[in-house]
């Protein structure tokens, strides 16, 4: 058995922007979204990471109510808490604000019973590098097909 279990993967990132380096962020969860989470009810579609104030944050992350919950149930979109080692957190704040790079979640995935996130620094493309991303894809996989045809 797999020590990690995928809860939830941003696809659209991958086809919006530009993927340069990748962390595994540690996410502060409240019991009754760690347990809707292992139901695998997630949404990371709109969600991104900010810094504030020396911290990392999560927003848009849609996590739904747990339908064993009682009133304390939780807020299913509010802001998360990130946890990455202070110096990490420190560049990815100085790379978002200077550099204009946007820090996005690629997948909520469970690794040992802990709820992670695969941030990534990412730099936002336009629509005609997105075009040029489909023709390259689709190059390289007409190369293949024709080196695999010779043998």
């Amino acid at each position: 058995m797999s020590q990690y279990r995928t809860i939830a993967t941003n696809r659209r990132a991958r086809h919006d922007y530009d993927i340069l380096d990748t962390f595994e962020a540690g996410i502060v969860l409240t019991g009754t979204e760690i347990k809707s989470l292992r139901a695998n009810r997630a949404n990371i579609g709109d969600s991104y990471a900010k810094p504030e104030a020396g911290e990392l944050w999560l927003h848009n992350l849609h996590i739904s109510h747990y339908d064993a919950g009682n009133a304390a149930n939780h807020d299913p979109t509010r802001p998360r808490k990130l946890l990455l080692h202070k110096m990490q957190i420190r560049r990815l704040s100085r790379d978002v604000s200077e550099k204009g790079f946007t820090l996005v979640p690629l997948r909520v995935y469970l690794k040992r019973h802990l709820a992670k996130v695969e941030l990534a620094l990412a730099k936002g493309r336009r629509r005609h590098d997105k075009r040029r991303a489909i023709i390259d894809r689709y190059r390289e996989q007409e190369a293949r097909e024709a080196i695999g045809n010779r043998r």
